[in-house]
């Protein structure tokens, strides 16, 4: 089947008693939208997405008087949006997302009072929302995500009295939240997205009267203050993602109200402790991200354990004290994701970490764990990322590259052990574990030897970073196989011998470090290598060639 290609011919405008324009999803059409496109009067829906439409929407297209329906969405056009857009008043979608629309949108927009569905996400307009937005009575859905809007969200929104669907992240937004004012307003909304803005202020207490929220991002703003207790009465809501504000006080004991809740993220705030009891009853509670607050827990509470839904724990830099509590290894829910990192934990690894076998990421780094990893952690069977660096972690690491491989093709695309005491394992790589890693960080350990030939075989590796040990011996001709590498870091090592000439074979690579070796002879000549400043190569007192001093002859 071949795509229908060509360009957008100006001649369809002769159609003049078209009612219905559908050539939605075309890939292959180009061209511009005709200036002439105002003369089908009789158009009703016009369907020109998934194109590579580009230049500007003719000031014409206001005079298709009958239009209901208008989805010029996914292409390349741009320019500003023609106010002659706001002459469509029996217009019930307008659909212009996704193409790289500048300006601002036109006040002639509140003309729209049938519109129902409005969608401008991923474009670059600037400007402020419309002061008069709240026109648009009828509006269930609004997407202005994911563009350069500024200022205030005005006022009038609180008058969109059939609002479901809010979404302005993504801009530049700022100043308060200013809905709902009162009790009764907005009263169908059940998706609201204002994260990744600048708003300022307090959660507003009467974000409760929102009894229809489902799902509520109010991330990565400039919120403070404490979490309203009035939050507890939105009894539909599922997701609630507070994190990367500058909220404080306590979490209000009204959350364990939210009986429907399955995602809870309040990461990276400056929230305190302790975690209210009423918390276990959130029985359908599947992901929990207290993260980096000032909640100095000292150990997990037990009902965290207790959470018969709760299979994502993110506890990190939480002052969690003390060993790896057991009451983890039996939890009702089987857990896939365990974020422990930046806490006070010590002693080993247990042994029955490996018995969590849905495990797909576990972060231990950053605390003062000891002793050797154990052999079970070959029996993870999901596990994907696995981040132990920065940790006092002693012995072989030879455990690590046994993850899976009971399980061939292996999960791991993650590992850092980094800055820790390990002095061998990595000659025990197993290749059929290791064949979908993309970052593998084993610097700042004790390893020794020659680095094996088998490395050749993680194709599909793009950052590998074995800087600060002791490796020695050549460098391995393998290595210039990773034809994926993008970072390479060997310095602070002593390797010796020549580089490999084939390592101008490593194209994708945009980060070198051969420094500090013993490296000698002439460094191979042409790119990637000639591309990289001398910083990378100094500490060889035997190397030389571009970038370094010409070789002596």
């Amino acid at each position: 089947m071949k795509l229908m290609e060509g360009w957008f011919s100006p001649s369809i405008t002769l159609l003049t008693s078209l009612e219905v324009l559908d050539l939605g999803g075309l890939a292959g059409l180009s061209g511009r939208i005709p200036t002439s496109i105002g003369l089908l009067k009789n158009l009703r829906k016009l369907y020109l997405y998934g194109n590579k439409l580009r230049g500007s929407v003719p000031e014409s297209i206001g005079k298709l008087l009958k239009l209901e329906e208008l989805h010029l969405h996914e292409n390349r056009l741009s320019g500003f949006l023609p106010p002659t857009l706001g002459c469509l008043k029996n217009l019930n979608a307008l659909l212009l997302h996704s193409n790289r629309f500048t300006g601002s949108i036109p006040a002639s927009f509140s003309n729209l009072t049938n519109l129902m569905h409005l969608d401008l996400h991923a474009n670059s307009i600037t400007g402020h929302i419309p002061q008069n937005i709240g026109d648009l009575q009828l509006l269930k859905e609004i997407d202005l995500s994911d563009n350069l809007l500024n200022g205030e969200i005005p006022a009038s929104v609180n008058n969109l009295t059939s609002i479901s669907v809010m979404y302005l992240d993504a801009n530049h937004l700022e100043g308060e939240i200013p809905f709902p004012s009162n009790y009764g307003q907005m009263p169908l909304l059940g998706f609201l997205r204002l994260q990744n803005n600048q708003l300022g202020g307090k959660i507003p207490p009467n974000l409760g009267y929102l009894v229809s929220l489902q799902r509520v991002s109010l991330e990565n703003n400039k919120l403070e203050g404490a979490i309203p207790s009035s939050l507890g009465n939105l009894e539909a809501l599922t997701e609630l993602y507070l994190n990367g504000n500058k909220l404080s006080g306590v979490i209000p004991k009204s959350i364990g109200q939210l009986s429907h809740l399955i995602l809870l993220t309040l990461s990276h705030n400056s929230i305190q402790g302790p975690l209210p009891n009423e918390m276990s009853a959130l029985q359908n509670l599947q992901t929990l991200d207290l993260s980096f607050n000032s909640l100095t827990l000292n150990s997990i509470p037990r009902w965290v354990a207790k959470l018969p839904s709760l299979s994502r724990i993110y506890l990190a830099g939480c002052g969690i004290k003390g060993q790896i509590p057991d009451m983890l290894k039996s939890t009702p829910s089987p857990i896939q994701e365990l974020d422990l990192s930046a806490n006070d934990l010590t002693g080993g690894i247990p042994a029955w970490m490996g018995s969590l076998t849905q495990l797909y990421s576990l972060n231990l780094s950053r605390n003062h764990l000891s002793s050797s990893i154990p052999a079970s952690v070959a029996d993870f069977q999901e596990l994907g990322v696995l981040d132990l660096h920065s940790n006092n972690i002693t012995a072989s690491m030879e455990h690590v590259f046994k993850i899976g491989t009971s399980f061939p093709g292996g999960s791991l695309t993650y590992v850092d052990l980094s800055d820790n005491s390990f002095t061998s394992g990595i000659q025990q790589i197993s290749v059929g574990t290791l064949e979908r890693v993309v970052y593998l960080n084993l610097s700042h350990n004790l390893q020794e030897g020659k680095l094996p030939t088998s490395m050749e075989k993680l194709k599909a590796l793009q950052s590998l970073d074995l800087s600060y040990n002791k490796f020695g011996f050549g460098l391995v001709e393998a290595l210039a196989n990773l034809s994926h590498l993008e970072t390479l870091k060997l310095q602070r090592n002593q390797f010796t011998g020549r580089i490999p000439a084939e390592f101008l074979n490593l194209k994708n690579l945009k980060d070198l470090d051969l420094s500090d070796n013993l490296l000698v002879g002439e460094i191979p000549a042409g790119r990637p290598l000639s591309d990289f400043p001398q910083s990378c190569f100094t500490g060889n007192t035997g190397l030389c060639g571009k970038p370094l001093s010409p070789c002596k002859s």
